[in-house]
């Protein structure tokens, strides 16, 4: 039976995993008869956002761990528990948990750089050739993983796409149902939250990026 890990940023769009996206992926796989397993990296989220007013709550700090597992219903792991060959790819939603705590491409851009924790545990993947989908605003990462000319999209916002080009990727402009594959890579990507006005549209792209990582496996 196939089974795919899912990597959480924390709980909540403004400050860890977008919770929509999270939960769509997977039903997503749920839907596809595929087993997962959540991760999420065991360290300080950047901040904490109150998402009643969008205000930072200075004096506030949370776990990202410990925040992803609300998402998780409790049943996750930390990315060092990571026993790759238990696993056949990789999924990781959206929110700005991924720019935030996963890397810092929130503050500082193409000049960005990706938690060790959270490099070591995609780059597995990676190295092994196993697909990876990216979803929302997820993607910022794929040039620093994969290299020179990797392929993949954050939708169509021009200074994101300008900073995924800037740090070595070919971006790809998509609305939102669309999916962007790099076959070479396997790499699998989708605009989400980036561009859906709403959580049916959010689920098209998604559904979609899920089937094709799924297909992927080899």
């Amino acid at each position: 039976m196939k089974k795919i890990a899912v990597l959480l940023s924390g709980s909540g769009v403004f400050d860890g995993s977008e919770i929509h996206e999270s939960v769509l992926s997977m039903l997503a796989l749920s839907k596809l008869g595929v087993d997962y397993q959540c991760f999420a990296p065991n360290i300080l989220q950047m901040h904490v956002v109150n998402h009643l007013t969008g205000e930072v709550e200075s004096l506030q700090s949370r776990n990202v761990l410990v925040e992803s597992a609300r998402i998780a219903r409790g049943e996750i792991k930390a990315t060092e528990e990571l026993e790759l060959d238990e696993f056949d790819a990789l999924i990781i939603p959206g929110g700005f948990g991924a720019a935030k705590n996963l890397c810092n491409f929130a503050t500082n851009g193409s000049d960005c750089v990706i938690a060790p924790e959270v490099a070591s545990f995609i780059g597995q993947f990676a190295d092994s050739c196993k697909p990876v989908g990216f979803i929302c605003i997820a993607p910022v990462m794929i040039p620093l993983l994969y290299g020179e000319g990797v392929i993949g999209t954050i939708g169509n916002d021009s200074e994101t796409a300008q900073a995924f080009n800037l740090m070595g990727g070919k971006h790809q402009a998509a609305v939102v149902q669309d999916i962007i594959v790099d076959e070479i890579n396997k790499v699998v990507s989708t605009p989400a939250y980036m561009l859906a006005a709403n959580i049916a549209e959010a689920s098209v792209g998604i559904e979609k990026l899920v089937k094709k990582v799924v297909e992927m496996i080899g």
